[in-house]
């Protein structure tokens, strides 16, 4: 099929599991600006409200939305990639491919800085590449080509070369995907980065330092004078942890905060306030999973027919309010990505196939339970739905609403976790190899239980295929496979939306970007 690349250095982002929690607690300054909407830029305080607590905050393994909010704010990536494809530097200067394609030169910037004043040199991108290849740390899946790491080293004060066991297509990407760079004259001697938390406190290189964080409650930070970019023009920030729905909303009304994510149905309550809406699609797929080692679930027909009983329109509009607020989704890969195929079973609504294929795989008074985030207002409303759609076939499902660190603690069990079905999103971005730590055996994503060799040789086969036409194939039979597999329910790509104080200017200049909500949040300004 044809398609529209947009860089050979495809946006990757991570896995982005939506949190939530649940806390009223109100940090010191926690409104727009410190004497509440009149303060000058020099003593403003910017106040975001996140749905909980970072799952890490430790850069090497973190991979959920208010760990990576949090390393944005504190630390730098060598470069950054947009969600067209295009390739800003940040620490690095220039990003050079080898013409045989088997090692990438990266040359840092001038007088770089962590935020103690040390000098930012080679030997920390070494370190931190390093530690992020080691499996047990929790994040190495897009650091390694088949069975192989890439590797750095440094040639000088400025200069890193990767060196890749192998071609790869996507190598280039995933080095250059957010991978946030740590100062080894602080964590030189920590022998254990599986951690969620790294000790002493973050020394970074972003736009802010953080000055303290109280879990449950929030995260403070001040500019740092020693970023490479341009200061903030908002000294002081706070990630103040809000994660019920109406309580945000109230405390964006009433300027206790300034800006947040809201939901769709909470859009015309803000119209005529002193709060604007933006609306922007991350590339995120919202799923239902299947635990397919489950006994009960093992045989693909029984998947199969779970997905022949839902109705996906009927899920989004529940969850989402309107497709002026999603698009439908079919494959592993989001509907804009320019690698996505819906040349896939799309399981639309057929009540009778699902009875008919529950009744081959001889299966009767089928009794699930469906694990989701409680406080997540759009999952509450897709998991009402599913156990509605499924008893229509004869399935039982029992709900179970928990918080995001429980429900993601509880997959990591593998199959010996409590639940059978759970519904989850993620942001992977453009590089469709980024999905194989998803999808592939034993990922580090993997939370379906998936297994499958014709799937995971593929991958290999799409990961070392340079002919965008041919690995375009392969990755249309990927996507066609999974589906038929039916261990992953595709829901919809929900575009977010940001409530923002207009107390403050330069949305715009800071970013709407996937997963980090900003992508600068020093860009911001008073009016």
């Amino acid at each position: 099929m044809p398609r529209k690349i947009v860089s050979s250095i495809a946006a990757v982002a991570a896995a982005g599991l939506l949190l939530s929690g649940c806390t009223s607690s109100t940090p010191e300054n926690g409104g727009s600006t410190s004497d509440g909407g009149s303060s000058s830029s020099s003593t403003a305080t910017f106040t975001y409200a996140i749905g909980g607590d970072p799952m890490s905050m430790n850069p090497i393994n973190l991979n959920d939305r208010w760990g990576l909010t949090f390393a944005n704010i504190v630390y730098s990536p060598l470069a950054r990639v947009e969600a067209d494809g295009t390739v800003v530097n940040e620490l690095a200067d220039k990003i050079e491919p080898a013409a045989d394609g088997l090692s990438v030169t990266v040359t840092l910037k001038d007088d770089l800085k962590w935020s103690d004043g040390e000098p930012i040199t080679a030997e920390d991108v070494v370190f931190t590449y390093t530690n992020k290849a080691v499996r047990e740390n929790g994040n190495a899946d897009l650091l390694y080509v088949g069975d192989k790491p890439i590797t750095a080293s440094a040639t000088d004060d400025k200069t890193v070369v990767f060196t890749l066991p192998s071609i790869s297509a996507a190598a280039i990407s995933n080095i250059a995907t957010e991978t946030y760079i740590i100062p080894k004259h602080i964590y030189g001697e920590v022998t254990d980065f599986s951690v969620t938390q790294l000790d002493p406190a973050a020394i970074g290189s972003g736009p802010y330092k953080l000055d303290e964080y109280k879990p449950g409650e929030y995260l403070k930070f001040s500019a740092n004078e020693n970023y490479y970019g341009d200061a903030p023009h908002i000294p002081n920030l706070i990630l103040q942890i809000l994660t019920d729905a109406d309580t945000v909303k109230t405390a964006l009304q009433t300027d206790q905060v300034s800006a947040s994510f809201v939901t769709s149905a909470q859009v015309a309550e803000f119209e005529g306030t002193n709060v604007s809406t933006y609306p922007y699609s991350e590339g995120r797929v919202a799923y239902l999973g299947v635990e397919a080692q489950k006994p009960a679930l093992v045989d693909p027909k029984v998947r199969q027919a779970l997905f022949f009983a839902l109705d996906r329109t009927a899920l989004s509009d529940a969850a989402f309010l309107s497709d002026e607020y999603y698009e439908l989704a079919y494959s592993i890969l989001p509907p804009s990505n320019p690698w996505a195929t819906d040349e896939v079973e799309q399981y639309n609504q057929d009540v009778e196939q699902s009875k008919k294929l529950l009744a081959e795989a001889n299966v009767s008074d089928l009794k699930l339970t469906l694990g989701y985030i409680g406080t997540d207002p759009a999952q509450v409303a897709e998991a009402t739905q599913i156990q509605e759609q499924l008893a229509e076939v004869g399935v039982t499902v029992t709900l179970s609403g928990v918080d995001a660190s429980a429900l993601y603690a509880e997959l990591e069990k593998g199959a010996d976790n409590k639940f059978d079905l759970f519904l989850g999103g993620y942001i992977m971005g453009l590089e469709p190899d980024a999905y194989s730590a998803l999808f592939r055996t034993g990922a580090s994503a993997n939370y379906f239980g998936y297994s499958n060799p014709e799937v995971d040789a593929l991958f290999d086969a799409g990961v070392a295929e340079l002919d965008e036409a041919k690995r375009g194939d392969i990755y249309d039979q990927i996507q066609a496979k999974i589906q038929e597999d039916a261990v992953f329910f595709p829901i919809a790509d929900n575009k977010k939306i940001i409530a923002m104080s207009n107390t403050f200017t330069g949305i715009e200049e800071a970013r709407l970007v996937p997963i980090y909500s900003l992508e600068n949040f020093g860009k911001l300004a008073v009016k």
